[in-house]
């Protein structure tokens, strides 16, 4: 390490008075000066920063504003459009009507379902929703009361005989009938009646794509009831 002292021995006083005084001052005065002030405070870190920022932003010049374009982002919350709840009923009627957007035949009162004996009260509006594929359909429009029966017969006896699990009977909306839909009502009886209630699980007014209420799934047994059947109506209206 080196010595902090001066360069300058004097190991005699003769030698001091020889010495010529300026020289001595001149090396007390430069020793002095090599020394660091001890009264000077360090810079904290935030002061150093500063410096060299400074010191890196010295050749950096200002981008011009005079080509830049002030944009104005404040929303004027008077302009925005207002809900119309009229309006937007208005949109769904047109919908409704022109598409058919929005139509649900379960909601209507021309929806009918039902279920057989020991059958989960989910299954008519599985049986709506689509969850049974239809493997085959008859469709009794224009016909009679008597010659409609007479179809439905020979049908739903084919379709049990093949396994089939899902059919659809197409029987229309009846809105010409005086009072209620004719061949409609006959096909609730049928099933829910008459001999076929014992192979007749559940059954529900079609989706609008099968016909609507104007056509009703039916979802068959494997095997009929047996003898101990309760003798009671499935049909239970929406």
């Amino acid at each position: 390490m080196n010595s902090s002292k001066s360069s300058i021995i004097i190991k005699s006083l003769k030698e001091l008075r020889l010495f010529p005084e300026n020289s001595l001052f001149s090396a007390k005065n430069s020793h002095r000066n090599a020394t660091p002030d001890q009264n000077e405070a360090p810079l904290n870190p935030e002061e150093e920063q500063a410096i060299l920022l400074k010191k890196a932003m010295a050749d950096v010049t200002p981008i011009s504003r005079d080509n830049c374009r002030e944009t104005n982002t404040e929303i004027n919350i008077h302009n925005l459009p207002q809900h119309d709840p009229d309006a937007e009923i208005l949109l769904q009627l047109s919908n409704l009507v022109n598409n058919g957007k929005g139509f649900v035949v379960a909601d209507t009162p021309e929806y009918i379902e039902g279920t057989g004996y020991a059958v989960n009260p989910k299954i008519p509006k599985r049986l709506h929703r689509g969850d049974f594929a239809i493997e085959d359909y008859i469709d009794l429009h224009g016909l009679t009361a008597e010659e409609a029966k007479e179809v439905f017969d020979q049908f739903l006896k084919e379709a049990i005989r093949t396994g089939k699990k899902a059919v659809l009977i197409v029987h229309g909306r009846g809105l010409c009938s005086p009072t209620e839909p004719v061949l409609k009502t006959k096909v609730v009886e049928w099933i829910t009646r008459g001999p076929w209630r014992k192979w007749v699980a559940a059954f529900s007014s079609a989706r609008a794509c099968d016909g609507g209420t104007g056509a009703t799934y039916l979802l068959l047994r494997k095997r009929s009831l047996t003898k101990r059947f309760k003798k009671t109506s499935a049909y239970q209206p929406h």
